[in-house]
């Protein structure tokens, strides 16, 4: 069986989803793998290198999917101006996709169908339930560490101010207040990361458990004001609030806006929509020069006015949508994710062959179009079928 390596082409993405070592990996099970020429240069791996660990090395992304049984992606099919189609169309039935896909998101509903309609098979990574046999496999938790680190960095660059407490000759300059939004993975990390950079704190969840761990970062939490039995599902997951509780969230950010220099989105429910937790409204009330950084753009975004993919200046706020903020850290990234899905594939792979078991936990969560037809629950409600 051909696994395929293509080279990323969203812009600025320089990660990619295999490296030497995970190509070494994958021979050994038994699996024949394709790397398109330069795929890998964005993150410091080179094309002899792949040679080296055993791929080979082809010229173009048409040959990659054209070969290829299973296709390893970092991000979900893409527009290709070299052949004027979405990746979705380079791709042939029977065929199976592993990426990132973010199917429920109303932008990427579109490729979703172009999967579903050529008989692709898909599984998004962001599917991956968190239980402790997936826990290797968790490319979305690995990804939002970087994002945390980074889109705080972000923000910070974009601030037209000093970010810690700073004594000068003239006067003492305040510290920045930081308010970060969905105290997950990448919402810790990106609390860490303020917190290091001397920014006061502060933090809100609808769970109780990960507001808690808000709190022993040195956060101030914010009440959201909605009850445990609303919030939190299972597995720990925040669920998904009707509009009255998603109102009542919003109630209770809104008086602290105001504050904030820094406001970090990352509040997100699995295989969702992400909730709109601030309204243009609400950015309104913001001081002119603060920053959003929403890194759950992904799926649709935190804010209501985020531009998705862009960084733009909106009411004198800055607000970065930037989709691939992991792919700014691309070594790093790479290195994770590459581990991530590689594991997932020795997990699927039978003597040479990988092999789907759709009763499996890890495959339903994940499973996203199959026989031609779009089989994500969130996404199927997304759209609305």
């Amino acid at each position: 069986m051909i696994v395929g390596i293509p080279k990323e082409i969203m812009p600025e993405e320089n990660r990619v989803s295999a490296t030497p070592e995970t190509v070494t990996k994958m021979i050994e099970d038994g699996l024949s793998v394709l790397v398109e020429k330069g795929a890998g240069i964005g993150s410091f791996y080179h094309d002899h290198e792949y040679a080296q660990a055993g791929a080979e090395i082809v010229a173009t992304a048409r040959e990659v999917f054209d070969r290829s049984q299973v296709i390893l992606k970092v991000k979900e099919p893409q527009y290709n101006t070299n052949y004027c189609k979405n990746e979705a169309d380079l791709m042939h039935e029977g065929q199976l996709l592993i990426t990132f896909i973010h199917p429920a998101s109303p932008v990427n509903h579109e490729m979703v169908k172009r999967l579903a309609a050529n008989g692709v098979t898909s599984l998004t990574l962001d599917g991956i339930p968190r239980i402790s046999r997936a826990q290797s496999m968790d490319a979305l938790t690995s990804m939002s560490t970087c994002a945390g680190y980074k889109g705080i960095l972000m923000a910070a660059n974009k601030l037209p101010k000093f970010v810690p407490n700073i004594s000068t000759a003239v006067g003492m300059i305040k510290p920045i207040n930081a308010l970060i939004i969905g105290a997950g993975v990448g919402g810790l990390q990106a609390l860490a990361t303020a917190k290091r950079l001397g920014a006061q704190t502060f933090a809100a969840d609808i769970r109780p458990a990960a507001a808690e761990q808000a709190m022993s970062l040195g956060a101030k939490v914010i009440d959201t004001c909605v009850p445990d039995e609303a919030a939190v599902g299972e597995g720990g997951y925040a669920l998904q609030l009707s509009e009255e509780y998603l109102e009542i969230e919003r109630e209770a950010l809104a008086p602290h806006l105001e504050k904030m220099d820094i406001i970090f989105l990352s509040a997100l429910i699995p295989g969702k929509v992400a909730p709109i937790l601030i309204t243009e409204e609400m950015v309104k009330t913001m001081k002119p020069g603060s920053v959003i950084v929403d890194i759950s753009i992904d799926q649709g975004g935190n804010c209501e006015i985020t531009p998705p993919g862009k960084t733009e200046v909106k009411h004198h706020v800055t607000c970065i949508g930037i989709k691939n903020i992991p792919g700014l850290l691309p070594q790093s990234a790479t290195w994770m994710f590459s581990r991530n899905i590689n594991n997932l594939l020795h997990y699927l792979c039978k003597d040479g062959e990988v092999v789907l078991d759709y009763e499996d936990e890890i495959v339903k969560s994940a499973l996203t179009t199959h026989n031609g037809k779009i089989v994500h629950s969130g996404t199927i409600e997304a759209m609305g079928i």
